[in-house]
């Protein structure tokens, strides 16, 4: 059975992932503003900005809990330090797309918050598989996901990443419960 939770939330050894609230906007502005961030990501525009943060918002609060949740990652000392996402998009599966602020990385957050995610979906959402994918350029989100427990499926698709404004090769990745 599929329990839909319109505000979950999700806690971790160090992390809870939380709906995004308008007490986000500038911290989210804050982080996603970094060019880097941007860049690595298919959605996000750059620059980031706080009106860029507001639309983010005001989009969550309007998705379908049945085919979209995203959270902001929350860190019990630092605050917000990042997003995550998980949605319905063109796979059979859900897909998972992250991010984490510049100054958070290589502190092991976004693995924490993936695995955090992944029980989730499993448990909560009932979910097998759940794909996801980093820019070819991007190994550390792939290190990132391999800890998180996916596999390389062989795929490369090329997407289109907003802040690059050009189409990116892909490695493809799957996650199975």
């Amino acid at each position: 059975m599929c329990v839909i939770e319109t505000s979950p939330v999700i806690e971790t050894r160090r992390l809870a992932l939380r709906a995004p609230g308008a007490h986000d906007i500038s911290r989210i502005a804050q982080l996603a503003g970094d060019p880097e961030i941007a860049r690595m990501t298919c959605r996000m525009p750059s620059p980031f900005r706080t009106e860029d943060a507001e639309a983010f918002v005001m989009n969550v609060a309007m998705q379908d809990p049945r085919r979209a949740n995203t959270f902001v990652i929350e860190h019990e000392d630092h605050g917000p330090v990042g997003v995550l996402g998980l949605f319905h998009d063109k796979d059979r599966a859900p897909e998972m797309g992250y991010w984490i602020g510049k100054p958070f990385w290589g502190r092991g957050l976004a693995t924490e918050a993936a695995q955090g995610a992944l029980a989730w979906a499993k448990t909560r959402w009932s979910k097998k598989a759940v794909v996801a994918g980093h820019f070819t350029d991007n190994a550390a989100s792939g290190r990132v996901l391999e800890k998180a427990g996916f596999l390389y499926t062989g795929e490369t698709r090329r997407q289109f990443s907003r802040a690059r404004n050009a189409e990116v090769d892909t490695r493809m990745m799957l996650w199975l419960a």
